[in-house]
């Protein structure tokens, strides 16, 4: 499937900037689930001071924002061709070891909460089976609701509100998965959703390596494997490893970001 993707970010500042970076991460890299032909990041009201990959493999482009400035406008855009791979990327491995994937973080420290769903893991012994199980069971704990949680919540956090959205159904899932001694890791990317061109955000789901298979990807939120409606940006152990955009500024103004986002055939 060809996949046309246009992304845009705007922050805009009350007050003007003395120094802001921004470490972007919105190159999609090519896998046996994707082919980038073409693909481009704009920068209007700062610009790319380096590129590199990350211990990730992640494309990653450092953005400064023009001194004085109140604004910055970051737009990825391209065109990407996907395969159906029953959400199988495989035996693809880059810097950072399996192990790297089985050590919690903050967003993804287990509670008493993670340790029930964890336990879902050993009832089969079809490992796809038992995911598939650890993923309809975080969806019926946390259902989709825009709101109760934030960036920062926490797996555990996320449990014990009762509902979520992509990224906390992500750490969840890849926080029971440690727990049971899985591999896992975070997905940002985009979702193709039929009849809805424009979107308000990326998308997120995890991945997990299964012995004989590599890694296996979970969209917990859909219920599925990713398909070729999907395309990876960036990964890494929670969504701070692998947020699109992420940054610091000097100074006291405050910061406001409106999100386009088109994902069409």
């Amino acid at each position: 499937m060809q996949l046309l993707i246009n992304h845009s970010t705007h922050y805009h500042y009350d007050r003007p900037v003395d120094y802001a970076l921004q470490k972007v991460r919105l190159h999609p890299v090519a896998s046996p689930m994707q082919n980038v032909s073409d693909w481009s990041v704009a920068i209007d009201g700062g610009k790319i001071e380096a590129s590199y990959s990350d211990h990730y493999g992640n494309h990653t482009d450092l953005v400064s924002v023009d001194v004085g400035a109140q604004s910055i406008t970051i737009t990825a855009s391209g065109t990407v061709n996907t395969t159906d791979t029953a959400g199988i990327l495989g035996k693809v491995y880059g810097r950072a070891p399996l192990w790297h994937f089985t050590q919690s973080t903050y967003l993804t420290e287990p509670g008493p909460k993670t340790g029930t769903l964890a336990r879902i893991l050993g009832q089969s012994d079809n490992a796809l089976n038992s995911l598939h199980d650890l993923s309809a069971a975080v969806l019926a704990a946390t259902p989709y609701k825009l709101g109760p949680t934030g960036s920062g919540t926490t797996a555990e956090q996320a449990l014990a509100i009762g509902n979520g959205v992509c990224q906390d159904h992500a750490h969840i899932f890849i926080a029971a998965a440690r727990l049971a001694g899985i591999p896992a890791r975070y997905v940002s990317g985009y979702l193709m959703i039929n009849d809805q061109v424009s979107q308000d955000a990326s998308h997120a789901w995890a991945e997990v390596h299964v012995d004989d298979l590599g890694w296996v990807g979970f969209d917990v939120s859909n219920g599925v494997s990713p398909d070729e409606r999907y395309v990876r940006i960036a990964i890494g152990r929670d969504a701070r490893d692998a947020s699109p955009i992420s940054g610091f500024r000097l100074g006291i103004a405050d910061e406001s970001m409106s999100v386009s986002l088109q994902v069409q055939q």
